[in-house]
């Protein structure tokens, strides 16, 4: 298990926005932390009220947002506008090309959210977008499958070979995964704090694993964890 401590992530402040960036990203470049697997992108956001990023294009890219706090409204030209909330993931497929705007939907609070970008196993697709709630009792004490390659379990669909879990844990719970022969895993603390393998992990630490090892997880208090399974 190698970590990836919070406090060693990239970190700009720019007043209405505040942002941690798990790999390289924009202007923060460190030739260690380029990805791990098709995982390219996790940056940890708080926008203030009515803040937000105006309308800007990504191609051949996997979005992924998941919302701690708040509201996000988003807008794109391929025709959604939506506000997603806390207990959502949004998913765009940028493929050939998409434009969108992000902004904070609320006038009084902040808006805090993690952006994840997967590298599609295929280029030039065609633009997609869904959003999708997921109770929290499928969250509790439990592996909630997000997303994956095939939408079991009713999942997003993205396109690589991935599955991204989510558990929230009440404290002292423990949850183990174990990873699969010529797999990787990483793990994200979103919020809250746990002891993974024995290594005590805050919000906004990771860990990253290589194949065939058992990770087991146990809450110090409240705890919110994301796993993405990789190839």
């Amino acid at each position: 298990m190698q970590i990836r401590p919070s406090n060693e992530r990239g970190h700009f402040n720019h007043g209405w926005l505040d942002s941690y960036h798990s790999f390289s990203f924009g202007r923060y470049v460190d030739k260690n932390w380029m990805g791990f697997s098709a995982l390219r992108v996790i940056n940890e956001d708080v926008i203030q009220p009515g803040q937000g990023f105006g309308m800007h294009s990504h191609d051949n890219i996997e979005i992924i947002t998941y919302i701690l706090k708040g509201e996000l409204a988003h807008k794109d030209n391929i025709g959604n506008v939506k506000t997603i909330k806390r207990g959502y993931i949004q998913l765009m497929t940028a493929a050939t090309g998409v434009s969108h705007s992000e902004f904070n939907a609320s006038a009084t609070e902040p808006v805090h959210l993690l952006q994840i970008w997967i590298l599609p196993n295929q280029l030039n697709l065609t633009p997609g977008y869904e959003d999708k709630f997921f109770n929290p009792a499928l969250k509790l004490n439990q592996w909630c499958l997000l997303a994956s390659q095939t939408g079991t379990q009713d999942s997003l669909i993205v396109h690589q070979d991935i599955a991204l879990y989510v558990s929230q844990l009440t404290d002292t719970h423990e949850l183990t995964y174990h990873t699969r022969l010529n797999r990787k895993a990483y793990l994200q603390m979103a919020l809250g704090s746990a002891v993974v393998n024995n290594k005590p992990l805050q919000r906004g630490d990771a860990a990253l694993f290589d194949a065939d090892e058992a990770i087991q997880i146990k809450a110090l208090g409240f705890a919110e964890v994301l796993l993405f399974d990789l190839p």
